[in-house]
């Protein structure tokens, strides 16, 4: 119990602090291959691209321990393409949608005519289109776009930046916010929940309280003794708390395991799964609506490939062949210690596009909810923590197990013995 909590003596204090696992970013990109037709209102075909693999080193700093049993970190993510595990470089062109454009088109469709047509004539004097030819380097990190600044002149405040964009730049460099997390000191069972995040107890991205709740940790370990039932995080990349459910039992290198999985409800609609009504406006099933916490830009996510959706997101293009085995997420925790020994966490990126009326630059696009790309991080213990792991957990319990036995069996023959010279006495 000593050993698991968040205490500099401890031995899992180090593993907490620097983590040793390594981590991976794979990122696979949907590039449109018929966007003209598109745009005439025909359906997407999508061809997948990538992986495009980053390896990943997170960093805990301002660590700060406080009288209440919690302490405070933020934790920084750093990105490093890894050509040789990759599928492609960062300098290949793929097509996908004008994500900026999209995005506002359907964000001002509410909005009086006079500023769509002030938006469109801005795009058309801008050149923009529907689609674009970028690099995975570009989509990913950033690029100029002379549209952001139109916008944020024809619409003031619909936009919180300036100048450039990408989907990944406030992902590498950067920290998930302050978490602090309780130490377990003097309740184990206690230890790594979320006490806040960034100060809050309860974020207000969403419509009900439940939906709105900071529950369980933060994704790196859980309290020990672990029951085969389900877990919790809390994951900024979401803006929600997800629960894992228990799959099976198993082993990782030799070290037994529980295995909790995504369960079916985890993006369903309100109407199939009622407490998910806080998570709406919905769509169809296993797609959640993250736009409040998005910048309201009309984002989705999902599993890759609509894996446990409604059939009719995977009908609505053509491309996608989802399958447990390569698109559900999974983590494989000691149950002893609450430490995850494998997990492969996986999200999809969507963007709900369509015709809006007063932009031309939309065309004729029936709405459909479009891939954009989907993400796996995964990492497991190897390496010396494996073995150390391994040897204290594993083969040294094992040992005085049967220690104990052998003592058990020699003890017996001298009780007996003791027994039958004390009759002899009597």
């Amino acid at each position: 119990l000593q050993n698991v909590r968040i205490d500099p003596s401890s031995i899992s204090f180090q593993m907490w602090k620097d983590i040793p696992v390594p981590f991976y970013l794979s990122v696979h990109f949907f590039e449109v291959l018929n966007p003209k037709q598109v745009l005439r209102g025909e359906k997407p075909v999508l061809s997948q691209r990538g992986p495009y693999v980053y390896r990943e080193y997170r960093v805990k700093t301002n660590i700060t321990f406080h009288d209440n049993d919690t302490v405070s970190y933020l934790e920084y993510r750093h990105l490093f393409f890894q050509p040789d595990l990759s599928n492609g470089t960062e300098d290949e062109y793929i097509v996908v949608p004008n994500i900026m454009l999209m995005g506002a088109a359907v964000m001002v469709e509410k909005l009086p005519n006079f500023v769509k047509l002030l938006l469109s004539g801005a795009l058309a004097s801008l050149k923009q289109e529907a689609f674009m030819n970028r690099t995975v380097g570009e989509i990913m990190w950033g690029y100029e776009d002379p549209l952001i600044d139109a916008i944020n002149m024809i619409i003031p405040g619909l936009l919180p930046f300036k100048g450039k964009f990408g989907l990944f730049m406030d992902f590498n460099n950067s920290n998930s916010g302050l978490f602090t997390v309780n130490t377990g000191m003097n309740n184990i069972s206690q230890v790594h929940m979320v006490d806040s995040w960034n100060g809050l107890k309860k974020v207000n991205y969403w419509r009900s309280s439940q939906c709105n709740m900071i529950n369980g940790t933060a994704g790196e370990m859980w309290p020990p003794f672990m029951s085969p039932t389900s877990l919790q995080f809390y994951s900024p990349d979401a803006c929600r708390s997800l629960t894992l459910v228990y799959e099976q039992s198993g082993q990782f290198q030799g070290v037994p395991t529980f295995r909790f999985v995504a369960p079916k409800t985890l993006f369903a609609n309100g109407t199939d799964y009622p407490p998910n009504e806080g998570f709406c406006p919905c769509l169809q099933s296993g797609i959640q609506n993250v736009s409040t916490c998005r910048l309201n830009a009309p984002m989705f996510i999902s599993h890759p490939h609509f894996y446990n959706a409604d059939p009719s997101l995977v009908n609505a293009v053509e491309g996608l062949h989802p399958t447990k085995e390569q698109h559900g997420l999974f983590l494989d925790v000691h149950p002893m210690t609450g430490i995850p020994m494998n997990c492969s966490i996986k999200l999809q990126l969507n963007l709900y596009i369509k015709h809006v009326s007063g932009i031309i630059q939309t065309g004729e696009i029936k709405p459909v909810v479009l891939p954009l790309l989907w993400f796996a991080e995964s990492g497991s213990i190897e390496g010396s923590v494996l073995k150390q792991f391994y040897t204290n957990l594993v083969l040294l319990p094992s040992v005085l197990e049967y220690l104990q036995y052998i003592l058990l069996g020699l003890s017996v023959p001298l009780i007996v013995s003791a027994a039958f010279l004390m009759a002899r006495r009597k």
